[in-house]
């Protein structure tokens, strides 16, 4: 397959993580990558890389490959992962959001196999050590959930989760594409209006956001049509030109993978084959 003319023959450490972490929003893929010998250990050589859009995008793999329970004692359990999600965390330099989504996967794999009343003790402990690395200045984050009207393939998730992942304050989404909903954890001081108003700007689709009401009810709230602000995130890569975008191969590549567990085998072996040789700086 031909890569983009604008990169060298040899992916960056950033396509490939990308790549990986495309492969990762799949649920149809999960099982497969943690299985795989090289990429887990390779998503967390990922973690110590200088380069902090490398890091958020690798942790962006991780908690979409701890969604599925299967995956989480063989990731809890692979050399070095704890210790580098606590590295992430307790670095100074690591940016908030990177953080915050580094010890969201952090407590999702420490209580994989507790018993409920423990995992939430060790949730609420966690989570308080957590703040206190994260400093005062990083008030807590929330959840917002958003119903978005077509959500309807992984070209449209795409185009989503670019549109997110360039406002300054988002630190995770996850897709449950059969329902047309998007959970994104935002820091606290992000107004739930400017996803809406990213996700508007793609042009083909528009977010409500879903509360709950006081019977327990969920409800379809529509977000003020006025456009928000939105502080660009300057630390992430640019994305590539329309006309250049990957996504239409990655389609490809993530259907391929996802229909034939076998299909995955050969791309991931590829990245397992960069990340191997690509660790020696």
């Amino acid at each position: 397959e031909k890569m983009n003319s604008t990169m060298s023959e040899e992916p960056d450490a950033l396509s490939v993580v990308n790549q990986l972490r495309d492969l990762a929003a799949d649920p149809l893929n999960r099982r497969a990558i943690v299985q795989d010998q090289g990429c887990l250990p390779g998503l967390i050589l990922f973690l110590d890389h200088p380069s902090p859009p490398v890091v958020h995008s690798a942790l962006l793999a991780l908690r979409y490959l701890a969604e599925c329970r299967a995956n989480r004692d063989k990731m809890k359990s692979e050399l070095g992962m704890m210790l580098s999600l606590q590295n992430v965390i307790q670095k100074t330099t690591t940016p908030g959001e990177t953080k915050l989504l580094a010890s969201e996967v952090y407590d999702i794999l420490q209580s994989s196999n507790m018993s409920d009343m423990d995992n939430v003790n060790e949730m609420n402990y966690r989570r308080r050590k957590a703040q206190f690395f994260l400093g005062s200045t990083n008030k807590r984050a929330k959840t917002v959930v958003l119903h978005i009207d077509g959500l309807d393939d992984s070209s449209r998730r795409n185009l989503c989760e670019e549109a997110l992942l360039k406002i300054k304050g988002v630190i995770s989404f996850t897709f449950q594409m059969a329902v047309q909903r998007c959970v994104v954890r935002i820091r606290s001081d992000l107004k739930a209006e400017a996803l809406a108003t990213a996700i508007a700007s793609t042009k083909v689709m528009k977010a409500q956001q879903v509360v709950k009401s006081e019977s327990g009810e969920e409800m379809l709230v529509p977000f003020q049509d006025t456009p928000v602000e939105v502080e660009q995130n300057t630390d992430l890569p640019e994305y590539l030109p329309e006309d250049e975008s990957p996504s239409k191969e990655q389609d490809k590549a993530v259907s391929r993978v996802g229909s034939h567990p076998e299909g995955a085998g050969s791309w991931l072996s590829t990245a397992a084959n960069f990340l191997s040789r690509s660790f020696y700086w």
